[in-house]
């Protein structure tokens, strides 16, 4: 597999060395249409991933989450609610999910 690291190894050695296709092909055990390919292509060319939005457990309870936090938001730091107060009242209005999706990051 070509990393972007060795895409740009194979870029340099042939723009700013100068090397042919044949030479870099040689130096790197890679067949020179895989070379070819990645020359062709843009240089800048960062690969983008497609990321699947799925629905989680806690979708739901997000509104009822954010609610919560904005009271506690005004409250002194020892008032607020914790973590596992926050995961009770969650529960007690039907969130099936784990604790871990509760904590902050």
């Amino acid at each position: 597999m070509i990393t972007m690291a060795m895409k740009g190894k194979i870029r340099a050695m042939h723009l700013h060395e100068g090397k042919s296709i044949s030479e870099i092909s040689r130096r790197t055990s890679l067949s020179r249409n895989t070379i070819k390919k990645w020359l062709k292509e843009p240089g800048e060319a960062v690969p983008k991933y497609r990321r699947l939005e799925g629905s989680t457990k806690l979708g739901p309870f997000v509104s009822t989450l954010t609610q919560a936090l904005k009271a506690d938001a005004h409250r002194p730091r020892h008032e607020r609610s914790s973590a596992k107060a926050l995961f009770v009242q969650l529960q007690a209005s039907g969130y099936a999910g784990g604790y871990s999706l509760i904590l902050p990051p």
